[in-house]
């Protein structure tokens, strides 16, 4: 329920994640030069790789912690934090090249349903 002057907010679907990521990076000039398909999904890749190095660290899963910039703010850290970066990097990726994400999960959510237990006999 929100209070009185309070602003409510809208609810997150992955259509507007979608549409919000590729504004934020379009506003901060992260679409002002030609990037490629491979570019931008190493990007994504790069975002898992920092989660794995946080776990290697010893970061627990579901801890965010802060960094000081000393810039008046501190930075959000953290295996959550790098998983965020995961999403938004997708969903940025998914408004430059116009895919329809929560359509492809919704088929693919459909598709693994259907699917035999621990399919394809892969220990990882």
């Amino acid at each position: 329920m929100t209070r009185p002057g309070e602003k409510q907010e809208q609810e997150l679907t992955i259509n507007k994640m979608v549409s919000d990521s590729y504004r934020i990076a379009e506003v901060h000039g992260w679409h002002e030069r030609s990037t490629s398909v491979a570019e931008r999904l190493c990007l994504i890749h790069s975002e898992v790789s920092e989660a794995l190095e946080d776990y290697r660290c010893g970061r627990e899963v579901n801890v965010i912690y802060y960094e000081d910039l000393k810039v008046n703010h501190s930075k959000p850290c953290g295996i959550p934090i790098e998983l965020a970066d995961v999403i938004i990097r997708i969903a940025d990726f998914c408004g430059v090249y116009k895919v329809d994400l929560e359509e492809a999960i919704r088929v693919k959510q459909k598709y693994n349903e259907n699917r035999p237990r621990l399919h394809g006999g892969k220990k990882l």
